[in-house]
């Protein structure tokens, strides 16, 4: 089965989902991100959907899902990337998805955490 890559940087998980995924993909996203959030005890995630070109309501569920998990394993979730048309759907959908927090690019993410460049 595929997986989407979760990278750990610093004190925060990034998951980026490279193509439109299957459900049992996306179930497998919230299964793996729960974990890893426990084992490296991370209080952001950063879940990069840039590359999803086309969402249905089963997609826009699992990202709120995925939210309020990390949100109970006392973490939070930034939405980085939302193209407009995945937008556009989500809203036709009714899915709004009230109390995610969303950024443009990973930069802007990261600065919303308050998490400064180290450079």
């Amino acid at each position: 089965m595929d997986r989407v890559p979760i990278i750990k940087i610093g004190k925060y998980l990034l998951a980026t989902i490279q193509t439109d995924v299957q459900d049992n993909v996306a179930v497998a996203l919230q299964e793996d991100l729960a974990a890893r959030i426990i084992a490296a005890r991370a209080r952001l995630v950063l879940l990069d959907i840039s590359a999803l070109q086309i969402v249905d309501s089963f997609i826009g569920r699992m990202i709120a899902d995925i939210s309020g998990i990390a949100k109970l394993l006392d973490a939070e979730v930034i939405v980085v990337g939302m193209q407009p048309a995945v937008a556009i759907t989500l809203v036709e959908l009714g899915l709004t998805l009230s109390g995610v927090r969303t950024a443009l690019n990973v930069e802007s993410a990261l600065a919303m955490a308050g998490i400064r460049d180290q450079n």
